[in-house]
């Protein structure tokens, strides 16, 4: 039986607890990272993990853990888990204290680890592509946090859920953010247009991959702003996230993207990604 780590400890899930009072239950004052693994190799470590730490900064929350104690956690995850391929979830909250909002002082970080097999994406959604829906980006500014306070994520994807959609693009203010819980990708005249990395998206490190794919390739492509008109025009959209990669959207809104079908740029990004695993 695989088992999860949380705090020091190994332990089989059912026998994993924590305080009613940790700050991550009573107040979501936590970050997450959620890492793949490809036939038992761990894909991106090096990035997850600064996204982790970036993460954690940005909540004022010191590291528990630096990149070389997480290796052998993260091992034994991989280790006993029973398919070759899996993600490694990490959450990491403010510890147990008496409920007040302000930090507490001197407390202990709660630090959980798990590992599950990784579900593949459906072989229909690559070759037919998925349905979106959009919506009006209601979250809160500072989206680059991977943080547990994901209650107007979880409204969000549950909006798509009931139109019968994939995923819920999010638009604020007229221009493109990402999805509920993914990144967007918009081709618009024949160039890749990646919303920017600031503060109202979650820097995917798929998305990253991406755009440094396009540069080692020559895809033309830019970084910027991506107004609602683009996205409405786009012959091609793409979906990415660290456990599905690159998926191609062929409706939104109930209306067809483009031709309809995942276009030549999904193709060649999505081959040119399995070449990194």
């Amino acid at each position: 039986m695989s088992h999860v780590y949380l705090n020091g400890q190994w332990l089989p899930i059912e026998k994993a607890h924590v305080s009613v009072l940790d700050r991550g239950f009573i107040f979501g004052d936590g970050v997450y990272e959620v890492i793949p693994v490809y036939n038992r190799r761990v894909f991106a470590l090096e990035a997850h993990l600064k996204r982790l730490d970036r993460s954690l900064a940005g909540i004022r929350l010191s590291p528990p853990l630096d990149a070389e104690q997480w290796q052998p956690i993260i091992a034994r995850l991989v280790q006993e888990t029973e398919t070759d391929d899996s993600s490694i979830y990490i959450q990491i909250t403010r510890g147990v204290a008496p409920r007040d909002h302000a930090f507490p002082a001197n407390t202990q970080a709660t630090v959980f680890a798990m590992a599950k097999p990784m579900t593949a994406v459906p072989e229909e959604w690559l070759s037919q592509g998925i349905k979106v829906v959009t919506h009006e980006d209601n979250r809160w500014l500072h989206c680059d946090l991977k943080t547990t306070a994901l209650l107007a994520n979880v409204l969000l994807r549950q909006y798509a859920v009931d139109h019968k959609a994939v995923e819920c693009i999010l638009i604020r203010d007229g221009f493109v953010t990402e999805g509920a819980a993914s990144n967007i990708i918009v081709v618009h005249e024949e160039q890749l247009l990646f919303p920017p990395r600031n503060h109202l998206i979650l820097p995917g490190i798929t998305y990253d991959l991406v755009i440094e794919l396009a540069k080692k390739h020559g895809i033309p492509f830019k970084e910027a702003p991506v107004t609602r008109s683009q996205l409405q025009e786009a012959s091609e959209l793409l979906m990415t996230s660290s456990t599905r990669e690159i998926v191609p959207i062929t409706e939104m809104d109930g209306k067809k993207v483009g031709a309809g079908v995942p276009g030549p740029l999904f193709r060649e990004l999505l081959s040119l990604y399995q070449g990194l695993k």
